[in-house]
């Protein structure tokens, strides 16, 4: 069956898939896979397929933003995808957490549009507490800072005139905002599969903490390959917990 947005046929579509929302970071994640072979680029969503270990993953980019983001969830899910794990980036909300962290997902803030028109207010977005672990596990792996903790999923980028509300967020807890999370989750919820996410800091979302905004230093370049192995590594080791 060819998924209408996606441009995929199911029958291409393993139970793993690893999401980002850059088709060249897509690109990227494929490579560091054995055989991967280009299934589409349709829109924003470029996919990929190959395997590690013996395992097939898929790779599929799902572009900025809940609302587009959640349609590269739910036809992967149609698909067949019964495990997803979002890589991406995100502002840091704390100095204990500078640029090169990374942060494993164990819950979203729907601070974001999408997921009201989906579910009750108050639904909470949690990750799958496997995948949590095994993304936790991988991350610490390598060099660097790693925690897991609260996220929030933001969908404006941009100041207006309303006030970003990161300072009530970091009080409570949280440790960084993205854009794409809780769709993850209460979609992943909501179609009976399991969803998990790491990111790599970027920047400083706190306006406390904040300098000049810039994603493209190597600190975040290589905050970004740990993150893939991670959720590389992850698979598989979940993979064959399962076999």
């Amino acid at each position: 069956m060819l998924m209408p947005i996606l441009q995929v046929n199911s029958e291409d579509i393993p139970e793993y898939a690893i999401v980002c929302g850059d088709p060249k970071r897509a690109a990227g994640i494929a490579a560091q896979l054995d055989n991967p072979r280009e299934l589409a680029f349709s829109r924003e969503y470029r996919s990929f397929v190959g395997t590690r270990d013996g395992v097939e993953i898929a790779v599929v980019s799902h572009g900025v933003g809940s609302p587009g983001a959640a349609v590269c969830f739910e036809e992967l899910i149609r698909a067949g995808v019964k495990t997803l794990i979002r890589v991406g980036t995100a502002g840091s909300y704390s100095a204990d957490h500078p640029a090169g962290s990374l942060i494993v997902s164990t819950a979203a803030v729907r601070t974001d549009g999408l997921t009201r028109q989906l579910v009750p207010e108050g639904f909470p977005a949690v990750a799958d507490s496997e995948i949590v672990e095994a993304l936790y596990q991988a991350a610490r792996q390598s060099e660097g800072i790693v925690q897991k903790g609260i996220t929030v999923t933001l969908d404006v980028f941009f100041n207006g005139v309303e006030e970003f509300p990161h300072k009530k967020f970091k009080q409570a807890g949280a440790l960084a905002v993205e854009m794409e999370i809780s769709a993850l989750y209460i979609i992943a919820s909501l179609r009976g599969v399991r969803a998990g996410a790491i990111v790599a800091l970027d920047g400083y979302a706190d306006a406390d903490l904040a300098a000049e905004y810039d994603p493209n230093t190597n600190v975040v370049a290589d905050a970004v390959q740990r993150e893939i192995q991670a959720a590389i590594t992850a698979v598989v080791t979940l993979a064959k917990r399962q076999a």
